[in-house]
């Protein structure tokens, strides 16, 4: 993962996220062409969990803000997907990271959550995130209602909302 080796610039900002991957490219986490940001880091642990080790928060690299949009930035032609782990454990910095994302290019935002969208509703910090996010998938992966012919989705319970 070369970059997350690069060193800091300054003027970058020192928010550190705990980062397990960017995936360039991806189709199956949100419509269209996307890079996925997974964020290490997950209080559900859900019984089926294809990401696993992104539960530990201590795994992944440190990123900045700064060198995440530099990442996201390097493919114009890709929207954003926040996924994980539980993105919302870097609630404060994705709002940093989306205000740059909505200055600086087009790209519609996705999130990816193991709550659901009330209960990210009535968390003033969650809730702050989705005012940057075109849509939302919601609720935590279940395997008794696991549904290989949902798009974008792994179980039924699990909603995609549009917020914009």
């Amino acid at each position: 993962m070369e970059f997350c080796q690069k060193a800091r610039r300054k003027g970058q900002s020192e928010a550190p996220m705990k980062v397990m991957n960017i995936i360039h490219d991806s189709i199956v986490d949100g419509e269209g062409l996307r890079t996925v940001v997974f964020l290490a880091g997950c209080p559900h642990m859900c019984e089926g969990c294809h990401n696993k080790q992104s539960w530990n928060i201590n795994n992944g690299f440190d990123m900045s803000v700064d060198e995440v949009f530099e990442e996201i930035m390097k493919n114009p032609l890709t929207n954003v997907t926040y996924s994980g782990g539980e993105p919302l454990l870097h609630a404060s910095e994705l709002i940093e990271l989306s205000e740059k994302i909505r200055k600086h290019s087009e790209k519609d935002i996705w999130l990816y959550s193991g709550y659901t969208y009330e209960q990210i509703l009535s968390n003033e910090k969650h809730s702050a995130l989705l005012a940057y996010c075109d849509v939302l998938v919601d609720g935590p992966f279940e395997i008794k209602n696991r549904d290989l012919t949902l798009l974008y989705r792994g179980s039924s319970n699990q909603r995609i909302i549009e917020l914009t």
